[in-house]
This record gives structure tokens, C-alpha cells and sequence, in this order.
């Protein structure tokens, strides 16, 4: 009778812990800057995420002319074009919260005393030249700071997905972002899977089971309203891009 029980407690246990482990986990998207004090990608953004326990914080790159990395979404700040002017130049810019503009130095040196991962994406660039030492350089800066098994890597150029998965430490996780790869060609790529906007995973719902099926992982961007974090929970991604990250985690409970 006793060995009865158990094995029944050790069934509702192992479901317990399988349903947990199928619950998509919570990407912040562009760190959480829908609060006070904090902006797009600024370093407290990246704080917010943390100290909420994100999963990971994304955050976008840029290189300068003279291969300073920065840490903005936009190509431009305040009118500057990021990739035609030095460093210094662009260092002379605020966010919307008063913080200058961050280098990936500094962004990095912050995350390295933090616990959520980091998703990196590299914005496409003007060249395949200057991408592909963009590449390079954001590679070589995680390892430079410790950051190797904490960051994974996004981005729409494919030119830049292959180069990622060509330079990145064995066992980085690479996705591409622009919707147009099926799971099969990720797979082929050897990405670690598919990052793909609602829009297009709500297309290509049947993407998720086939993604899952090669080994692939799914996460879906950017997703705010709590019917599509309901939609995306139920049909199983592993991971959940948002502005709203504290939404998502009360939804998730």
C-alpha cells in the first residue's frame, strides 16, 4: 500500500514539475523600461529586469565608425545617425531618462553582476563588411566579460545568422528574427530556433510542433496584450518577448 502511494505522489510530482517546466519563460524586451526612472535599453532598464527575475533582457547594437559598440534600438538618437559618427559624438546624447547613451562596455559591465541572461541583437548594418566585424566585435566582448553561457544572439540579417553561428563559443544559442526561415532551414543553419514576430507565428501557428519536433526552441515578439500571452502560453513557446514583463509574470502564476 505504501509503495502504492509513493509511486502515485511520484506521478502528480513529475506532472507538477513537467507542467512548470512548460511554461514559457519571460524575455523583457529592450530591458524593462515601461517603469519609472528607466528608458529603452538603458542600464537601468537592464537593473529593472534583474531585480523583477527576468529570465533575460534583450537589448539592441550598434557599431560606430571607429568600432565602438552601442546599445540603442533605433539607428539614430536624437538625430544622430549611429553608424556615421564616432563614439565620442554619440556619447554627447541622453535617453528619455536622462542617461547618456551606453556603450556595450558599459552595459556589460553592468550585467556581469546580475543574474538574468542577455539576448543581443545586432541591428543589420550598412555592409556585409562592417556586419560581419560587428559580429566579431559583440562576440568577443561577451567573452571578454564573462558573459559567453548567459547570452544568446538575435538578429534579422542573415548574413549576420550565419556569421553568429560560425563565431560564437560552441554552445551559444543563435535565432533569426525576420520570419521568412521555416523550422527545416533554422534546423539546416544549425540556429538554435526561431524568433519570430506574432504576427507570424499566429500565420504559422503549426511552426511551434515542428520547431519542437527538430530540437528547435521558439520565442515570440513582442507580446503585450494579455489575450496573445494567453495564445502563446497555450500553444506552448519556451519563450515570451514583452514590454510588459510583469504582466506576463502574474499571468504565468
Amino acid at each position: 500500500m505504501k509503495r502504492k502511494i509513493f509511486m502515485i505522489a511520484a506521478v502528480l510530482f513529475a506532472g507538477v514539475c513537467a507542467m512548470q517546466a512548460a511554461k514559457p519563460k519571460v524575455i523583457a524586451h529592450r530591458g524593462y523600461w515601461n517603469t519609472a526612472g528607466a528608458a529603452q535599453n538603458s542600464i537601468r532598464s537592464l537593473v529593472k529586469a534583474d531585480s523583477i527575475g527576468c529570465y533575460a533582457s534583450e537589448f539592441d547594437v550598434w557599431m560606430t565608425p571607429d568600432s565602438v559598440m552601442i546599445v540603442n534600438h533605433d539607428p539614430t538618437i536624437n538625430g544622430v545617425v549611429i553608424q556615421n559618427t564616432p563614439a565620442a559624438e554619440v556619447r554627447k546624447e541622453k535617453l528619455s531618462n536622462g542617461e547618456t547613451v551606453p556603450t556595450l562596455d558599459e552595459y556589460l559591465e553592468t550585467a556581469k553582476g546580475l543574474n538574468t541572461r542577455l539576448v543581443l541583437e545586432l541591428k543589420t548594418h550598412d555592409s556585409r563588411a562592417r556586419e560581419k566585424a560587428a559580429v566579431k566585435k559583440s562576440v568577443d566582448m561577451i567573452k571578454k566579460y564573462g558573459l559567453a553561457d548567459r547570452t544568446d544572439y538575435i538578429v534579422f540579417s542573415k548574413d549576420a545568422f550565419k556569421e553568429f553561428i560560425k563565431v560564437a563559443p560552441k554552445g551559444s544559442k543563435v535565432y533569426f528574427l525576420n520570419g521568412d526561415y521555416t523550422p527545416g532551414q533554422i534546423k539546416f543553419a544549425k540556429g538554435a530556433g526561431i524568433d519570430y514576430s506574432l504576427k507570424v507565428m499566429k500565420k504559422h501557428p503549426e511552426w511551434i510542433k515542428e520547431c519542437h519536433d527538430k530540437g528547435l526552441e521558439v520565442n515570440v515578439w513582442t507580446v503585450n496584450e494579455p489575450e496573445d500571452m494567453k495564445w502563446c502560453i497555450e500553444q506552448g513557446v519556451d519563450y515570451i518577448t514583452t514590454n510588459e514583463p510583469e504582466r506576463l509574470q502574474q499571468m504565468l502564476k
